[in-house]
């Protein structure tokens, strides 16, 4: 997985109110600064981060350039798709906590998000009970994601939820060797890119952000070898519906959706490892 190049991407001060903030996020990611206001279009940047104004105060999105780009990108966990989700979230109704093993909120497994992305499937974890580690080794998606969060920490209705994520930005295989017997998650779930379509305008346009920005995971074999290594009970790898499984053991069951499985792996016993 590669990330775009950093002369492809720049950072803007859309709004004189976030330019400090602009300033920081430049400086942390190592990303040039564009005045934004002097020439929108002819910028030799084809991405640009910004914050903008938002109901809740500066929101950071992601934007491409060009005539047929698509909309910003940016993360949101209160309102949309995922605050419904939230508000209907029940673990007998969600393929997904049937795939890492929730039986109940009070007993739901710790879980470490290898391939957090958006955060969409680790705040959907978080909702139904499970402490969630997510992690993100671009970046860019970390920052979008790590203010998704923030946000959402700031308002009522998602503080409960996000005080059970954990945002870290690395290679996730790397973390998963390094876990000491104590810290070691009951779950690794991982939802590898995959180069297929999409359907969905949304995912659509995600996905295109996804893929220009982070590539795709050629080395998610070798992600699987360190989860089944690091995780307790199991490791759920998400897949679209009629993809391959991934290179290495086969599944142990699977769990079929409409347009998507849970090929789930029961980890070895300590004994065996």
């Amino acid at each position: 997985m590669t990330d775009i190049r950093h002369h492809q991407i720049a950072v803007a001060a859309t709004d004189p109110a976030y330019a400090e903030r602009a300033a920081q996020l430049a400086l942390g990611l190592g990303l040039p600064r564009c005045d934004e206001a002097a020439s929108p279009q002819d910028t030799v940047y084809r991405y640009v981060l910004s914050y903008v104004s938002g109901e809740q105060g500066a929101v950071l999105q992601l934007q491409a350039r060009g005539p047929d780009a698509p909309g910003p990108l940016y993360v949101d966990f209160v309102s949309g798709t995922l605050g419904y989700r939230q508000r209907q979230a029940g673990h007998a109704h969600e393929p997904l906590a049937r795939a890492v093993g929730i039986k109940n909120r009070l007993t739901a497994p710790s879980v470490v998000d290898a391939t957090a992305g958006l955060g969409r499937d680790a705040f959907m974890l978080a909702c139904l009970g499970c402490r969630v580690t997510l992690l993100e080794r671009s970046p860019i998606i970390a920052a979008l994601l790590r203010d998704g969060i923030e946000r959402a920490r700031d308002l009522p209705a998602g503080a409960a939820v996000i005080a059970r994520m954990h945002l870290l930005n690395g290679d996730a295989a790397a973390y998963l060797a390094a876990l000491t017997e104590e810290d070691r998650p009951d779950v690794a779930y991982l939802d590898p890119m995959y180069p297929g379509r999409d359907k969905s305008a949304l995912v659509k346009k995600e996905m295109r952000y996804l893929r220009a920005v982070v590539g795709d995971d050629l080395d998610a074999p070798a992600l699987l070898a360190a989860a089944l290594r690091g995780a307790r009970r199991r490791v759920v790898v998400k897949r679209p519906r009629l993809a391959a499984a991934l290179a290495g053991p086969p599944p142990s069951s699977t769990l079929m959706g409409s347009t998507t499985r849970f090929d789930i792996y029961l980890a070895a016993p300590t004994s065996a490892r």
